[in-house]
């Protein structure tokens, strides 16, 4: 790194010999407002992250496992460095927020939970190519509450059968992890100039399967958690040099610490956030514009999604009202419910790709009833007509645990748990018990001390 711009050795092992940690937050706009920020804790205050309207830092770190809403998706546990991606956003597709979006490299969700709440009216494509690493990011999605975002389980070679189709792409690279040695001493471990070299072809070949999926002035966003010129001024180099892709230039403020780089061949813009300037771990970032893209006729197969059955769709709007601009269909068992305006992209990607996850499950019809999923609970969607109970910290926390709830009745049926008016989950209560339905994989499994 002695040659690396903006690199200070005396300053940089000095803030990682004091084993300083920073922890911060970005919450969840749909969920919970900026005038509840007291509600995150009554002891930890918060700062704003400058570079993301939505970020805020800890002064300590909380036990999150205990915070309710936590689970709710109220909130996401992010590096304030990662959070940039909001900033390059706005200067790059400002109001412009009606795109189709992929981030590539997803798990374990906090880009594109950002994605998600930046694109409101957009449709976001979230990919993990890792199965095990996928099932996070489905829970986290799910958590956040978004019914505009696709969870796929794919190569990203795989997209090379979606030419011209996204008008954002974010890939957050596979990388050595240098950038995370304060924050993970296993990084120190295993890093290596070997695997930085392995890392930097890897994300090279990574990038060579999507560029052609970059509609005509669509961006692509690069990042790495990584300190190394091979695996971020070399990497713009090869990509300036290889595709239709022009460097954007981003305004950082002085005083966020934030060092823009330019590479050495093409002159493309970087920007680097080290952990002695920034409050924030180690990150590298750059955008770029596609300029030209070659025209094709190509019309994409679609997959025809199943439609629920009218007596289906009559029981669902039993439960809840369905606005017009969505659709309902069935995967199995289950009805999903997805914007109106993405439908044909949906059918497009079902036919193209492995999808885990899309728009909303509401529930499964037994006969006339409808049995709420919970994915129902943590959306978004408008369910103030819904029977509801508010819990205290220590009843919301019991049902988290999937233990017994002591609450007081008054009617049967389904209904929501709720903790400072945001949904957990839900229960079904009957004549002499409550059943329990908060997702037992998801379960609080520690006792609070």
């Amino acid at each position: 790194m002695q040659n690396v711009a903006g690199f200070n050795q005396q300053a940089f092992e000095a803030v990682h010999q004091s084993e300083e940690q920073i922890t911060s937050i970005r919450i969840n706009p749909s969920k919970i407002s900026d005038s509840k920020q007291g509600m995150m804790s009554d002891e930890v205050k918060t700062s704003k992250v400058p570079w993301c309207e939505f970020g805020y830092y800890l002064n300590e770190r909380p036990s999150f496992t205990f915070d309710p809403i936590f689970h709710a998706g109220s909130y996401y546990v992010q590096e304030a460095s990662s959070m940039f991606l909001w900033q390059v956003l706005q200067q790059t597709t400002g109001n412009e927020t009606q795109k189709t979006v992929l981030d590539l490299c997803a798990a374990p969700g906090g880009k594109s939970t950002l994605l998600a709440s930046y694109f409101t009216d957009g449709l976001v494509v979230s990919n993990e190519v890792i199965k095990q690493r996928c099932s996070v990011l489905v829970e986290n999605i799910t958590k956040w509450g978004s019914d505009n975002v696709i969870v796929t389980n794919n190569d990203p070679k795989d997209f090379k059968r979606l030419p011209n189709f996204f008008d954002v792409i974010v890939v957050d690279a596979p990388c050595s992890g240098s950038g995370l040695f304060r924050k993970d001493k296993n990084a120190i471990d295993e890093w290596s100039e070997e695997n930085v070299n392995l890392c930097s072809q890897r994300q090279q070949r990574i990038i060579a399967d999507i560029a052609d999926c970059l509609n005509e002035n669509g961006i692509l966003i690069y990042s790495t958690c990584s300190y190394s010129n091979a695996e971020n001024e070399d990497v713009l180099d090869w990509i300036k040099n290889s595709f239709n892709l022009e460097s954007v230039q981003l305004k950082v403020e002085e005083e966020w610490g934030i060092v823009e780089t330019v590479s050495d061949a093409e002159s493309c813009y970087g920007y680097r956030f080290y952990p002695d300037k920034v409050k924030g771990e180690g990150f590298f970032i750059a955008a770029f514009k596609k300029t030209s893209t070659q025209k094709t006729n190509q019309k994409f197969k679609e997959t025809i999604l199943a439609k629920p059955l009218k007596k289906e769709i009559e029981v669902v709007e039993s439960f809840m009202p369905i606005r017009e601009n969505y659709f309902l269909f069935k995967q199995n068992e289950f009805v999903r419910i997805f914007p109106q305006e993405y439908q044909q992209q949906l059918q497009i990607i079902a036919s193209n790709l492995y999808i885990k996850k899309a728009g909303v499950e509401l529930g499964a019809v037994k006969g006339k009833d409808l049995i709420p999923s919970h994915e129902l609970a943590m959306s978004s969607l408008d369910m103030k007509h819904i029977n509801n109970f508010t819990l205290n910290k220590e009843q919301a926390l019991q049902y988290l645990s999937k233990k017994e709830v002591n609450i007081d009745v008054h009617s049967t049926g389904w209904a929501l748990m709720k903790f400072d008016n945001i949904s957990l989950g839900w229960i079904k209560a009957l004549p002499n018990r409550i059943n329990n339905y908060y997702p037992v994989e998801w379960r609080i499994l520690k006792d609070k001390k």
